[in-house]
């Protein structure tokens, strides 16, 4: 019979490392949530079209990274391949713009098929921030200062931001013209690819990771240059708005998105420390997305943040395993009996506690609560069942003679106090 096993770019996430995980949540919901933003949940499968609208036909993720497939109703559907177009789908579908500005966040796996690489699964997990119905400066530095300040609070101190603005459509109409004359000059370095790109969308060429491309983009003509006073105004408005906020950053002229919607403001988080896979957090402003789904025109912004390349950067920063305050050590009929009661009662007043069922040696079963690394032992046996008590040792303590402590087993308001230490 195979063995079976994960496929090619899926990954378990035990637990040994799960508890990394949710700290890490834990503590972006406890950021987005002091800022007013509150939880959506969509589907993780929806139709293609919304895709193949949002994030559009000529990009490599709907021509040749998406999950898609036809259900047994004929329709075809996608694993979403990230957030956004989901939300604002929701937004949509749900009216939710009726009720005034939406401030949302979502969380979950993301599927792509592309090479797996370090930090960057076939199935990979993403939070994500989106503002529906604000269009000010103040509310693009205010999303980045969420960013900034959720990704610092965990540890991270070698990050970059890098900001850039994208104007308005007629900037990009303009910028793109005068792109497409450039590239037409060198059709050798450009490749197949980049060549159809060119002919449909030549922003997503600046996008391309070949080093050769990338060395000739080096040189080619700035959207900066081609902005109207209008969207320079706006730009310089951010930026003075993140000095006042103290927020480091750099202007990064390449930075773009190749998408129509998107417009003005759009930034990176960066980090060294990931290679290739540099970024951490990436966010832009796309104005243009509800209505090209079908919505009214709404102002929007957001950004998405990599889990898998997160925990890359957190390293061993967060424990990696809850440890029970208490290992529930017994043998005998009586004796299980009350340790399952005794543990519930635990459980009940927010004590982790771990009770052993395997009827094993009382020193088989010590062994174990040091293994998991528990703060206390409880023994219940035969001997403390005829006496009322129950035996408390604290695990790791050199000095035998100040690790164990008798106590009456009516005596709950003593033991707590006592775990509580």
């Amino acid at each position: 019979m195979t063995n079976l096993k994960t496929l090619r770019g899926m990954v378990d996430l035990l637990p040994s490392h799960s508890a990394r995980w949710q700290k890490v949540e834990t503590l972006a919901i406890k950021n987005f949530e002091r800022a007013g933003i509150k939880e959506i949940r969509t589907p993780i499968l929806e139709l293609t079209e919304l895709f193949s609208r949002g994030i559009g036909e000529a990009t490599d993720v709907v021509g040749k990274e998406m999950y898609s497939f036809e259900d047994r109703g004929g329709r075809s559907c996608t694993l979403r391949p990230e957030g956004t177009a989901s939300v604002a789908r929701a937004v949509i579908q749900n009216g939710l713009l009726k009720q005034g500005p939406q401030r949302l966040w979502y969380g979950g796996p993301m599927f792509r098929y592309e090479r797996p690489q370090a930090g960057r699964q076939r199935q990979f997990h993403q939070i994500g921030v989106e503002f529906f119905g604000l269009s000010s400066v103040r509310s693009d530095a205010e999303l980045i200062s969420i960013a900034w300040d959720f990704l610092n609070e965990l540890g991270l101190r070698n990050l970059k931001l890098q900001i850039n603005t994208l104007g308005t459509s007629e900037d990009r109409k303009n910028y793109r013209s005068k792109l497409i004359s450039w590239l037409e000059n060198f059709p050798e370095l450009l490749g197949e690819d980049s060549l159809n790109q060119l002919k449909k969308n030549p922003l997503r060429i600046l996008d391309s990771k070949n080093s050769n491309i990338q060395k000739l983009i080096n040189d080619a003509p700035l959207l900066g240059d081609h902005l109207n006073q209008s969207s320079i105004n706006r730009f310089e408005s951010l930026q003075k708005v993140l000095n006042t906020l103290k927020i480091p950053f750099s202007v990064n002229q390449r930075l773009v998105r190749g998408l129509d919607y998107y417009c003005h403001t759009a930034f990176e988080i960066i980090s060294d420390d990931l290679g290739a896979q540099a970024t951490v957090c990436g966010g832009g402003r796309y104005d243009g997305l509800v209505e090209q789904l079908g919505g009214p025109h709404a102002p929007a912004i957001g950004f998405a943040v990599g889990m898998e390349r997160l925990l890359i950067l957190i390293g061993d920063r967060l424990a990696n395993e809850i440890h029970p305050d208490v290992y529930l050590i017994n043998k005998g009929e009586k004796a299980e009996a009350e340790a399952l009661l005794l543990a519930r009662q635990l459980r009940l007043q927010d004590f982790i506690v771990e009770l052993d069922d395997s009827g094993a040696a009382f020193a088989k079963q010590f062994k174990r609560a040091n293994r998991v690394g528990a703060t206390w032992a409880i023994v219940i046996g035969d001997e403390e069942i005829n006496k009322g008590e129950i035996r408390l040792k604290r695990m790791k303590v050199l000095n035998k003679d100040k690790n164990e402590i008798l106590l009456k087993k009516s005596d709950s308001l003593e033991l707590r106090k006592i775990l509580e230490t």
